[in-house]
């Protein structure tokens, strides 16, 4: 079959779990004590079953039931308050995955959060992402995702023609859920602003719409979408 690309995935059903309020209760993280300013709005969605008791990307076991949730750039251990804007019904929860790799998506909520925000049954809903605490959010190394396959070849092949241009290009694999998946990924960028300014000239040079990525320390986790 065609190659294609890496998809969003998100659980079909929700198996018997305990009361949504006392999970919720027992798992929520402290929020900080201040706010540091940054805000961004966007598309929220959720993930559960097939990603439950699989590592996330900063080593940790996935575990729907905690307040928890993926975003590209962010710090791991980064603290969030998420606003659903449809209804105003928000959540604090910590960072601790990679994701969303989908179009027109800021962050990816686990099942409790998702909950908390009412979002389950919409799967997508329109929020408010503040972060809380000193972090800052935009520091750091970040690096440029342009693409994900299933086959390794079609991923090298890409990687040999742009290795002409840009440096360094890396291949990062993802056992996912629904098999391996390779991440081809470009630049180590400092500073999130810089990273977003190489998206735009990979785009206007090369066709793509790639998305910035924190580059963590460490080996890589599992990973999300």
């Amino acid at each position: 079959p065609a190659d294609t690309a890496e998809s969003a995935k998100r659980a079909t059903g929700i198996p018997e779990v305990p009361a949504p309020g006392a999970t919720a209760k027992r798992n929520r993280p402290a929020p900080a004590p201040a706010p540091s300013g940054y805000t961004e709005e966007g598309n929220a969605s959720w993930y559960g079953v097939p990603f439950h008791g699989r590592h996330a990307s900063n080593g940790e076991i996935y575990d729907m039931y905690k307040l928890t949730a993926a975003h590209r750039t962010l710090p791991f251990e980064t603290m969030v308050r998420v606003t659903n804007l449809n209804n105003g019904k928000s959540t604090v929860v910590r960072i601790t995955d990679r994701g969303p790799f989908v179009d027109n998506r800021i962050i990816d909520l686990s099942l409790a959060a998702a909950r908390e925000v009412d979002s389950v049954d919409a799967g997508v809903v329109p929020v408010r992402v503040e972060v809380l605490g000193g972090v800052d959010p935009i520091a750091g190394f970040f690096t440029l995702q342009v693409g994900a396959f299933r086959d390794r070849g079609n991923a090298e092949r890409l990687r040999d023609r742009l290795s002409a241009s840009y440096s360094p290009i890396f291949i990062q694999q993802y056992d996912s859920p629904d098999g391996m998946f390779y991440r081809l990924r470009v630049g180590r960028v400092s500073g999130e602003d810089a990273a977003r300014q190489l998206g735009e000239q990979l785009h206007d040079r090369e066709g793509f719409t790639p998305f910035v990525t924190r580059l963590d320390e460490g080996p890589p986790g599992g990973g999300n979408r």
